[in-house]
């Protein structure tokens, strides 16, 4: 048996101890082309990996706010809100009361304030607007009622709430002496006249065409709290009569109906409680003047 000669085995088992430490030291790389190439060209795996980017912490920049975009329904709704009048036809209340005072002291409305919107007033309204070079509409709108309030002066409780619908004319001189009734046609008012002064006023009416009421002086002949009509079989409180069957008396149908009607002949007044005061006052004899 031969020997085999040592210098053949060394480098043998130094070849096979070599495999086995790459076998069990080694482990498969991926190879990217972030190592630097060899002399040969071949790209190796970086011994490190690279660190992951770098992160900023501050937190991320809130979003440009956006224009909000107009809503059509609120758009319009504020439109119509601008066009609505403070004041127009069928409105009521305080500050009507006012605008009526307010207008009468420039002369454009010719009756006792009533709270009331109706023709006469849109009629006095077009007539400030044409002063003041404004849309004629007949309402009342904020430009208006400054100007309004600009020329006028705030109204007294006497001039929001007089004592007739209408201003009391200058008494007839025959009124002026004594105890009086004092009751004018052109005015449509009764006032009773105590040595010149007058006490109180009140709205009234007259008789139609048909059935005219007398004008005159003449004195009250009697009088009657809960008088009705023997001719008409209609009530007349507070009958003071003083012309035949003429009277001046409380119509119900009167404060009901205003002027739209008429009176048999009587005076009608639409006050209750002023002619019942009234009625208290005077006594048979007292004196009465039909005037126009």
């Amino acid at each position: 048996m031969k020997r085999s000669s040592g210098r053949g085995t060394a480098p043998a088992v130094a070849a096979v101890l070599m495999v086995a430490a790459l076998a069990v030291g080694c482990r498969p790389v991926t190879v990217t082309r972030t190592g630097a190439p060899d002399s040969k060209g071949v790209q190796f795996a970086p011994t490190t990996p690279a660190p992951p980017p770098l992160r900023s912490h501050a937190p991320p920049a809130a979003p440009a706010p956006r224009a909000a975009a107009p809503q059509p329904h609120r758009t319009a709704h504020a439109a119509a809100r601008a066009a609505t009048p403070l004041m127009a036809a069928g409105a009521r209340g305080a500050q009507v009361r006012e605008l009526q005072a307010r207008l009468s002291q420039l002369g454009l409305f010719d009756r006792a304030p009533t709270g009331y919107y109706a023709a006469v007033t849109a009629t006095a309204v077009r007539a400030f607007q044409k002063q003041q070079d404004l849309p004629r509409t007949g309402t009342v709108q904020p430009a208006l009622w400054s100007a309004l309030r600009a020329r006028t002066h705030r109204p007294s409780r006497a001039d929001l709430h007089p004592a007739t619908s209408r201003p009391v004319g200058t008494p007839d001189p025959r009124c002026l002496t004594g105890r009086v009734i004092c009751i004018s046609k052109r005015s449509n008012t009764l006032a009773w006249v105590v040595d010149g002064r007058i006490v109180s006023a009140m709205d009234v009416r007259f008789g139609s065409q048909y059935t005219p009421t007398r004008e005159g002086t003449f004195a009250i002949t009697f009088k009657s709290r809960r008088h009705v009509s023997t001719l008409y079989h209609t009530a007349m409180p507070y009958a003071m009569f003083f012309s035949g069957g003429q009277a001046v008396h409380y119509s119900a149908d009167f404060a009901a109906r205003g002027y739209t009607g008429a009176s048999h002949g009587c005076v009608n007044v639409r006050d209750k409680a002023k002619v019942a005061a009234l009625f208290d006052a005077v006594r048979k004899g007292t004196k009465v003047v039909v005037y126009h």
